[in-house]
């Protein structure tokens, strides 16, 4: 399912026009990202956790030259960790 087809999903199941739900939708994905790109954690009852976690720097192999050493940097990366309620619909 892409966004646009969950925009129509809501518009579906609510009484609420398209371009308000599309509105609501982009709002909240936006603020969610705001909040990650200042290092909050942002926690949606029943449904689940989005933090941003740090990966260490640390040496590779490179795919192409398996014998050479290739540095990785450190990097941040969005985690998301589902909650109870969603675990258990998804069973």
């Amino acid at each position: 399912m892409n966004k646009d087809e969950l925009v129509q999903a809501v518009v579906g199941k609510t009484s609420l026009a398209k371009k308000d739900v599309e509105s609501v939708i982009s709002g909240a994905i936006d603020e969610i990202t705001t909040q990650l790109q200042k290092g909050e954690k942002v926690a949606i009852s029943g449904f689940g956790i989005f933090r941003v976690t740090e990966r260490a720097a640390r040496q590779g192999i490179n795919p192409r030259n398996p014998s050479e050493k290739i540095q990785i940097p450190a990097t941040k990366t969005p985690k998301f960790k589902a909650g109870k309620t969603l675990k258990d619909a998804v069973k």
